[in-house]
């Protein structure tokens, strides 16, 4: 079947990305792994053409524009049955849509944080990069609750909260990275309090100033870790373990940044099969929050 193809084709490009955190692991159901490696493809070619590459912010822009048009048409039911990913990604993802009656608006604050990063390099308050992640972390998560059987909002707090931490660690880890390409996410309140210069970047040069400013962002992305961290307790089954394996990952990595004191440019921290190992013996033995009741099971699509 033509549905079937694009899943299998929505899977195979999950796989090809490197990514600190699982997408559509072993660990989940079955099941949802196709639809989540849906949502996961339009996310991902979508930033890739926000952020990847020489084109300029026009063609940026038309690109996203375009994969926006594709969407609201697959959230109509029109799909071009062509042998392009393009193709496959908007067959699956509409499927999935249908089948288990996502919110459209979901997928539009992603596509409006990718048009932010073409027109902007700097944020100046805290609130204003938590906006940011709202639209381009928190919606992954909820739409995996959603595809899971699960609508509380509760566990969307929860599920926000672990999302924004996860990006936040992506970008003092990507730090070095951001910079090459004239961005940088510390919000600027955070880089004047601690008497740091972002000049000082370009000359990579990473000083003690840097120090304290990723040291207090990194404090305020523990607190998000720390706010999250009934969500994994509060699911069933497979995707109780998938959560707490992204939320071990995300400490781990954020403890790997604390302990090279955030210097990226010397070496930047990256999660591999020695840490796999160690995360996955910590799943096993996660140390369930007894405050947090289980959710009803979820509904079956």
């Amino acid at each position: 079947m033509v549905t079937d193809a694009a899943y299998a084709r929505c899977l195979e490009l999950a796989r090809q990305h490197y990514e600190n955190f699982p997408v559509a692991s072993g660990l989940l159901p079955r099941a949802t792994r196709p639809h989540i490696a849906a949502v996961y493809a339009f996310a991902r070619i979508a930033d890739d053409f926000a952020d990847e590459g020489t084109r300029t912010a026009s063609a940026r822009l038309a690109l996203l524009d375009d994969w926006r048009d594709r969407l609201r048409a697959a959230v109509g039911g029109e799909t071009v049955a062509d042998r392009s990913d393009a193709a496959a990604i908007f067959i699956a993802l509409g499927d999935t849509l249908r089948r288990f009656e996502l919110d459209p608006q979901l997928f539009e604050d992603l596509l409006s944080a990718f048009r932010q990063d073409v027109h902007t390099s700097r944020y100046q308050t805290w609130e204003e990069l938590l906006d940011y992640c709202r639209r381009s972390a928190n919606p992954v998560g909820r739409l995996v609750l959603r595809i899971a059987g699960y609508r509380e909002d509760r566990l969307d707090r929860w599920s926000d909260a672990i999302c924004t931490g996860l990006q936040l660690v992506n970008f003092w880890q990507d730090l070095e990275r951001d910079v090459q390409k004239g961005r940088l996410y510390v919000p600027i309140e955070i880089v004047q309090h601690a008497g740091a210069d972002p000049a000082d970047l370009q000359r990579r040069q990473f000083t003690q100033s840097w120090e304290r400013a990723l040291t207090d962002a990194a404090d305020r992305t523990r607190g998000f870790f720390r706010e999250g961290r009934p969500l994994p307790d509060a699911v069933r089954g497979r995707l109780g373990l998938e959560l707490r394996a992204t939320w071990l990952g995300g400490l781990r990595v954020l403890d790997r940044l604390t302990a090279l004191r955030f210097n990226v440019f010397k070496s930047r921290p990256a999660l591999g099969w020695a840490d796999a190992l160690v995360i996955g013996a910590r799943v096993l033995t996660w140390s369930r929050d007894r405050t947090v009741s289980r959710s009803p099971r979820p509904v079956a699509p």
